[in-house]
């Protein structure tokens, strides 16, 4: 799963990255308002992390932006300011959930574990699909009650499949969801296909299975 933090204190940034790439979240970030908006403007993400208080912007007007863009991230105000009026007109903008400052790290964990839930599993604390079930806060995969297992990667991979299953993913989708900003120095898409062989051969006992469209990307067909 993959998280911006909008963030332009520089602990509190390096405290929030630090919690949940210990979930072993893939986590980009932006200290100003124009940063951040060339991120959402260039790449998709699971979680938003927005604090209102940005150097040279009010931060719900990213709220604003999302919204034009067609944007479906789950978004979390975070903000010193606790002010009524900022709930209300955050969560009027789109907004999923408002976590005041300060706040214990294990909060912030729950409260993402919360958004991506409804956002991607329908709220489902377990994903069952066929004789594959998933812990999404414990990243455990299950094939017929055995434990598989996979690395971060190929654990993203799947799941972000398991997110789109009634979509086509394209490459540069999948890639940049799993390898976030990072994929643009990349020549080529050829790194994929070493993970989704390994995934694929981990899954041989499951009822699902990975489907290339060649040319184009990759399906999750359910038997």
């Amino acid at each position: 799963m993959k998280i911006l933090i909008i963030e332009d204190e520089p602990q509190m940034l390096d405290n929030m990255r630090r919690t949940l790439e210990q979930e072993q979240y893939l986590v980009e970030s932006a200290a100003t308002y124009t940063e951040a908006l060339d991120k959402i403007g260039a790449y998709a993400y699971d979680c938003i992390l927005l604090d209102v208080m940005l150097p040279d912007g009010n931060g719900l007007k990213i709220l604003k932006e999302l919204k034009a863009q067609q944007k479906e991230e789950g978004v979390i105000i975070v903000s010193a300011n606790d002010s009524l009026d900022d709930r209300i007109e955050g969560l009027n903008l789109g907004a999923d959930d408002y976590l005041p400052k300060p706040f214990h790290m294990a909060e912030l964990r729950a409260r993402v574990q919360a958004v991506l839930r409804r956002r991607n599993f329908e709220g489902n604390r377990n994903i069952q699909l066929g004789n594959v079930n998933i812990n999404p806060e414990t990243r455990q995969v299950f094939i017929a009650e055995e434990d598989i297992n996979l690395n971060r990667k190929e654990y993203d991979i799947l799941t972000y499949l398991i997110a789109n299953k009634t979509r086509l993913v394209t490459k540069a989708a999948l890639a940049e969801h799993v390898w976030g900003d990072h994929i643009d120095q990349a020549d080529s898409f050829d790194f994929i296909y070493s993970q989704i062989k390994n995934l694929r051969k981990k899954l041989e006992p499951a009822s699902i299975n990975v489907q290339a469209v060649y040319g184009v990307g990759y399906k999750l067909e359910v038997d």
